[in-house]
Formats: C-alpha cells, structure tokens, sequence
C-alpha cells in the first residue's frame, strides 16, 4: 500500500478494539500490521466479532513481540496505567493514539486523586494532547502523544466549549444527565455494574464522583479561563451501545435558546461530524448510531434564560474508536473522513 501507516492495536479483542479494526480496514492509508491482546494468543481476530472477515489480518499477539522500526502508529485500548508503560518504552517517532484516561489529565497528582494510582509516565503528561479534534485540529501533528477523550466528556464538550469560550452561559451551573449503553464499561462490565436487573433497569451510577468529570472540568476551565466544576451524573441503560447527553444551561444577558442554536450552527458549520438538528427538535442516539457524528439539538425552555441541549453519540465510535482514527487522519494530514464515512 502506497504511503500507508503501519498500524499496532493494543488491546485489539475489546469492543473499542473491535470497532477500531473495522474502521481501519475501510481505510485506504491504513495497514494493520499488528493486533496484541493478553489472551488468546495466536488466535483470529474474527473470533471476537464476526463482522470482520477480512482473512489476511495478523494473528493475536502479545504486544513484546512487536518489531517497533515497521510501526507508525499505535493504538491503545488498554486498562488504565497500561499506555503509561508502553510509552516509556516505545521509539520516540511512533505516535500513540491512547483511548484510556493515561494521558487526559494534566496534572499528574489530578491523575492519582481520581484514579487512585501513580502516574508512571509523568515525564510525557507535557507532550500529550487532548484531542477532541474538533477543538484541537491544528495542535495535533505537534505532538507525540494524542490522547483521545473519555465518551460522555465527548459528548458534552461539542456543544460546551464554543458556549464557555464565548461566555454565553454561566459557567457555576452547568448541568449534565448522560445515558450510556452498557458497552462504554468493556467487556468486563457484568463485573464494573453490580446492578440488580442490569438489562431490564435504568441505573445511575458514580454521583457526583464520576472519573470523567476531572477532564470535563479541566477542558472547560481552558476554555473559560477560570475554574468550572460541572454537575454530572451518568446513568446506564439496558442497550449496547450509544450516549445521549441532556445538558441544561443558564444564558448570561440577552443570550437565549435560539441565539444558542444559531451560535452553535455557525461554528460547527465546518466540522464535518457534528450535525445540529432543527430548533427545538427532539433527537435520540438511533440517529447517530454506527457513525462517527456527533448530533446536536438546542431546544427552549418555559423559562427565557434557560436552554436545554440534547447531544447524542455512539460511545464506541466518535467517543471512541472513531475520533481517535479521526485525530489520526488530522495528525498525518489525511483526509479527516477517511474510513469513517
């Protein structure tokens, strides 16, 4: 393949693996040259998801055995703490593409405080970026390390930031209720959610406590050059995939819901994956699903300085697998849709 990548996946049999793989496989600059995972070494990948039949993909191997001068790029679903390891071992000119928390914090004690462990890698934290590629398009070929952001901060950012830099909402009470698909857990997640009633129940869960809101808090406080701390709880439901964010707002002076709408079209109006549907229009995550779009909806409220936003995503796609193939295409200035249409 002319002037292709050479591509490594760690942690190639999770879902975020799985839908990584499919995606690179309609890529035309991608070429898959390593799959590494713990288990089920030697193995084919199309035992995990029959969907891929692409017969010469590489067998399951184990990621020490990677020959590091034929990769370009490695992606990381793993654990967290595991791309802090790698990181420190890997040749400097090969970017790591990480989908774990790793790398989103800024701050190395931030880190430890919400994931309860050391940061290993403290010496990389300054050449990292976080790439919603949306907001950091010109940033990313700089830097050795992109991490990709967690899928509920994806979803709440798009419609965020642009509102926070332009001081259109007041920043100490913004309000955010995301409905998650049970897979954004891992395959693990009978494990993560103890639940009673798991597939037949709408459960919350890490109030007020969620690891995410330290990125979300830290990426709008960038934007709004001061202290934000958000309201955020997450809830589970009994489907598989997809997230949908409701999000409430208090303008600030003579800002309102459709102003917000009109605001929000103009600045989106160039990024190919964001989609804002008709004011006021009611949107679900069946509109997103199996894509790489983030689809938005500014609706009123019976109260003039309010307004509610509806963002929808498909986590494992543009919260995951899809915006890190995404801030790759960016990165190596391809074209960004290349096997994500």
């Amino acid at each position: 393949m002319k002037d292709s990548l050479n591509i490594a996946i760690a942690g190639a049999t999770g879902y975020v693996g799985l839908e990584l793989i499919k995606i690179l496989l309609k890529h035309p600059k991608a070429n898959i040259i390593y799959l590494c995972a713990r288990r089920s070494l030697g193995r084919s990948i199309t035992m995990f998801d029959k969907k891929i039949k692409k017969k010469n993909l590489p067998k399951i191997s184990d990621i020490k055995k990677i020959n590091w001068n034929k990769v370009n790029v490695l992606f990381t679903s793993l654990p967290n703490g595991e791309a802090q390891k790698i990181a420190n071992r890997i040749p400097s000119n090969i970017k790591l593409i990480d989908l774990s928390a790793d790398f989103r914090l800024n701050d190395h004690r931030i880190y430890k405080k919400w994931y309860k462990k050391d940061h290993n890698c403290k010496k990389f934290i300054n050449k990292s970026i976080y790439a919603i590629t949306e907001f950091s398009r010109n940033k990313l070929n700089n830097h050795r390390i992109i991490a990709c952001p967690g899928c509920y901060p994806t979803s709440a950012q798009i419609p965020l930031i642009p509102l926070v830099e332009k001081r259109m909402i007041n920043v100490n009470n913004i309000i955010i209720d995301s409905k998650s698909g049970y897979s954004g857990a891992g395959r693990n997640f009978k494990k993560k959610f103890l639940f009673k009633n798991l597939f037949d129940s709408v459960s919350a869960y890490g109030i007020g406590s969620h690891r995410h809101m330290a990125e979300i808090d830290q990426e709008l406080s960038k934007a709004s050059k001061r202290k934000i701390n958000v309201f955020f709880t997450p809830h589970i439901l009994p489907m598989f995939r997809g997230i949908l964010s409701t999000i409430y707002l208090e303008t600030i002076g003579k800002n309102n819901a459709k102003k917000i709408y009109k605001f929000l079209k103009q600045y989106h109006k160039n990024n190919f994956f964001v989609k804002i549907a008709k004011f006021n229009t009611p949107i679900g995550t069946g509109d997103v699903m199996n894509t790489n779009y983030c689809k938005l909806s500014i609706c009123k409220d019976r109260k003039k300085n309010k307004v509610i936003i509806i963002s929808a995503i498909d986590n494992l796609i543009k919260g995951a697998s899809g915006q890190a193939v995404q801030n790759m295409n960016v990165a190596y200035h391809l074209n960004e849709t290349l096997g994500l249409q």
